[in-house]
């Protein structure tokens, strides 16, 4: 189905207004000008089930909770100002600390290339840039640059990265979409359906499981923001303070995937 016509003219509408709404476009964002609405949707395009849910309210929660995550990973907001308006404010890591590269037979470090965060996701490391890259046919290993310099690219890799499940952590679709169902032992840990589970998928290790956290409050806030914004019910467990993070994930040669 097309992406544009599965969802309906409000909701279209609606989203329109909400990215007219964010500040990525001020001159004070290195990524003004990136990020745009035909990028996202030409993006969307690749993949079949993105944002295409049972129904209108299935899809204003899918897309308020990608962008709600995304939008915290790429945020620039000056002081004084509302953090949740300064999504998609960064196109890549600023002053990344090493050029992240890991001893692989895989996905060998190119001479000369640096893997640090890109993209809404901010793609990281000789692993991801490979593995996402042969998924999306795109030579990332060698041209890891494409993440912050093509738009369509950049949006792509993040709907990868929300589609796809890389155990033990499920997937982020999966979870929006009442797919995934917690095991006892995701249970035990107090991993319950909800963005909360989504924001463990993305940051898990570090942000959850210790309590209340800043960073864990601000993805929610930009969540409910876009909820708002969409007419869109942000439902229940919307945060990790008390889920134990899932295990450490093995990056894989391959990622198991396809536009489903």
């Amino acid at each position: 189905e097309d992406f544009t016509t599965s969802l309906t003219h409000h909701l279209l509408v609606s989203f329109i207004f909400f990215l007219g709404r964010g500040m990525w476009n001020d001159p004070a964002c290195p990524a003004r000008g990136f990020y745009t609405y035909e990028a996202f949707i030409t993006a969307a395009y690749f993949f079949t089930s993105f944002a295409r849910g049972s129904d209108t309210a299935a899809r204003k929660k899918e897309l308020a909770a990608f962008f709600g995550q995304t939008s915290y990973e790429s945020t620039g907001h000056p002081k004084n100002t509302s953090i949740y308006t300064w999504g998609y404010c960064y196109k890549e890591e600023m002053n990344p600390p090493s050029d992240y590269c890991s001893p692989s037979d895989t996905w060998p470090c190119v001479p000369g290339k640096r893997y640090y965060g890109r993209g809404p996701v901010l793609l990281q490391g000789n692993h991801e840039y490979g593995a996402y890259g042969q998924a999306l046919n795109a030579d990332l290993l060698n041209n890891p640059d494409l993440v912050s310099n093509d738009p369509v690219i950049a949006f792509k890799v993040a709907i990868l990265f929300w589609m796809k499940p890389v155990p033990p952590k499920p997937w982020s679709h999966g979870v929006l979409i009442n797919l995934w169902r917690p095991s006892t032992a995701d249970i035990a840990a107090g991993r319950l359906p909800g963005y909360g589970v989504i924001t463990n998928i993305f940051n898990g290790r570090i942000e959850c499981g210790h309590g209340y956290d800043a960073r864990v409050a601000d993805r929610i806030g930009f969540y409910r923001r876009y909820c708002e914004i969409l007419g869109a019910d942000p439902g229940d467990n919307l945060d990790c303070y008390n889920q134990r993070p899932f295990d450490p994930v093995i990056c894989p040669s391959t990622l198991l995937f396809n536009k489903e």
